[in-house]
């Protein structure tokens, strides 16, 4: 799993660093068009849209895009004509690939992530092929030096989390089931805990170990297709180590 959360930090850190320039503002739009769509427009019965706004909010979305970005979900105004769709596929040295899709145009963005993918020397494939290498969990990361482990261990096992693990590079990371997510977030908040990310992520069951130029072109693959404006999560079984970001 510690591939994973490394490239997850990279990209809740990325994000930010997204959000300055608006970028990130974006694909959070689509995130709470499709909750309210899905769901309603009303945050406190609809704990998907819930999490999409607090993670607007996170990145100090103004509350007016959220609010535009909800009524567009409800139907109040136009522009809510979005699809979900998950796209699957390899990368160089046999990674598994997975991206979360929001779109208005299937016949636009499936083209592109197909290319993308040819680009770097992986390829897109059909569905089902890598996605059973993966499991939906929610995911809780915090800095270990700077929390109670203990403390981090029984909150979680008393608010649904299903394992603890301290990684080698210093951090905790908590996992649990999708629908014990917000029980869980909210029981950190209430310990006055900071998590340096909470999300809900596909989670590989093995990671996957590729070394020199193979590892450097799937980073670009992966970068790439977080750059995407359609493409809202990527998730790979990758093994990030530090030295792939070596020069």
């Amino acid at each position: 799993m510690a591939g994973h959360s490394k490239w997850a930090n990279i990209q809740h850190r990325k994000g930010r660093v997204d959000a300055q320039r608006g970028k990130l503002w974006s694909k959070l739009s689509k995130a709470i068009i499709v909750a309210a769509k899905s769901g309603g427009g009303d945050p406190d019965a609809n704990l998907r849209l819930r999490k999409a706004i607090d993670d607007a909010k996170s990145v100090s979305m103004p509350k007016d895009n959220i609010q535009r970005a909800i009524k567009r979900g409800t139907g109040e105004i136009a522009g809510g004509d979005l699809e979900e769709l998950l796209y699957e596929g390899y990368g160089p040295g046999g990674v598994a690939v997975m991206c979360e899709v929001l779109t208005d145009n299937r016949n636009r963005t499936a083209p592109e992530l197909r290319t993308m993918f040819g680009k770097f020397g992986g390829n897109l494939g059909s569905s089902g092929c890598v996605s059973y290498l993966f499991d939906r969990k929610g995911l809780f990361v915090l800095e270990a030096a700077s929390v109670d482990e203990e403390k981090v261990t029984e909150i979680a096992l008393e608010n649904g989390g299903d394992d603890v693990e301290v990684t080698d590079d210093g951090k905790i990371q908590v996992t649990c089931a999708p629908d014990a997510f917000d029980a869980l977030r909210d029981a950190f908040e209430a310990a006055e805990l900071t998590t340096e990310m909470a999300a809900i992520n596909q989670i590989p069951q093995t990671t996957v170990e590729v070394e020199g130029s193979v590892a450097k072109s799937v980073l670009r693959l992966l970068e790439a297709l977080d750059e995407h404006d359609d493409v809202q999560n990527v998730s790979t079984n990758l093994d990030i180590t530090d030295e792939m970001f070596e020069d």
